[in-house]
């Protein structure tokens, strides 16, 4: 269909709650607080609950920050599907200056297990930061080649760091496939298919769409890459992206270990993130989500959350500063609400 079926709940405190933590008044001087810019609730295909902050609207496209990697990972899932690369393919096959890095492989990236030297630091510590050099610095005008200079820190495939060059490498990489049909692909592979009309993806100095960061989608078009995850690849009657692949990125990197992030952080698949413990461990994430719920993720607060045994999808766009934001009191209240049975207007 063109656009979504809207079948809202009646209000009632369940909604109420969820509304007055996702929304609640905040200093905008001093940016304390939770501060969502977007809220959109999917159940069953259907939209059931949509509020946007002043200035926001369902037609209008929000910068997903690392949503983007996520977005890139379903892109390439389109790739791999037509059989353009395989997961043990040397990057350098299809990213020549990575010749340096010959046993770093395309499933590496995708597990962020490059084993480049890395600093994932924003504001609290820009001096250090690879990612800023990368974005707004040194690296801005070829990012792949900025990441492909950086030393090796560790084997690849043997140790999870979180890393905005590892995705962007992957862009290259689709670049060197495509060739002159890179330009287009993400909207001709994905977004069109999926009947995404907002998306607006930013590039570097050598025209290669920034995987890390920069993509703008509006909510509405977002929650549609969610639901095409939910339902395996497959869009209508049309196998977009081959179950086989969302298996893959769904599946815990092995390489995993609890201490490589801050307590409490979910699990990493490739290029999504996941609601199950680490290995020698019980206790999940997001206690109050199923254990089959996954999500992308971006910087302060952005989100797009899958719930696939109880048809949810759901996709926040937020200003988030100072950490008090919670994705699992969002997804208990966002369950609370919408998991079972309501009536209809």
């Amino acid at each position: 269909m063109p656009d979504w079926q809207v079948q809202p709940v009646v209000a009632d405190q369940r909604l109420a709650a969820l509304q007055a933590y996702a929304f609640a008044p905040r200093d905008e001087t001093t940016r304390q607080g939770v501060r969502s810019n977007a809220l959109l609730v999917v159940r069953d295909g259907r939209v059931v609950f949509e509020h946007y902050a002043a200035g926001g609207g369902a037609d209008i496209p929000q910068l997903s920050w690392s949503v983007s990697k996520s977005l890139m990972a379903s892109v390439l899932g389109v790739a791999w599907s037509e059989g353009r690369f395989r997961l043990d393919d040397p990057v350098q096959q299809h990213y020549p200056p990575f010749a340096a890095h010959p046993q770093v492989k395309m499933g590496h990236l995708l597990n962020w297990a490059s084993g480049l030297d890395w600093q994932e630091d924003y504001e609290f510590a820009p001096l250090r930061s690879s990612v800023v050099a990368m974005l707004y610095t040194r690296g801005r005008n070829d990012m792949a080649g900025f990441v492909a200079a950086r030393d090796a820190a560790a084997a690849p495939g043997t140790r999870f760091n979180y890393s905005s060059g590892d995705s962007n490498v992957l862009s290259a990489a689709l670049q060197q496939m495509l060739g002159s049909a890179y330009a287009d692909y993400p909207w001709r592979a994905l977004f069109e298919p999926l009947g995404i009309r907002s998306a607006v993806w930013e590039r570097d100095g050598q025209g290669r769409f920034v995987a890390s960061s920069y993509a703008y989608l509006s909510a509405r078009d977002l929650a549609r890459v969610g639901l095409l995850m939910q339902r395996q690849g497959r869009w209508v009657n049309r196998q977009l992206i081959d179950p086989a692949w969302v298996d893959f990125v769904l599946s815990p990197f092995a390489g995993y270990q609890a201490s490589q992030q801050a307590p409490g952080a979910p699990l990493p698949g490739a290029h999504w993130w996941l609601n199950r413990p680490p290995a020698g461990q019980s206790a999940r994430p997001w206690a109050d989500a199923p254990a089959d719920t996954f999500a992308a993720l971006g910087h302060w607060g952005q989100a797009l959350y899958v719930v696939p045994s109880e048809g949810l999808v759901v996709v926040r766009f937020a200003d988030d500063r100072d950490g008090r934001f919670s994705h699992n009191q969002l997804l208990a209240l966002v369950r609370a609400a919408f998991s079972a049975p309501q009536e209809h207007p």
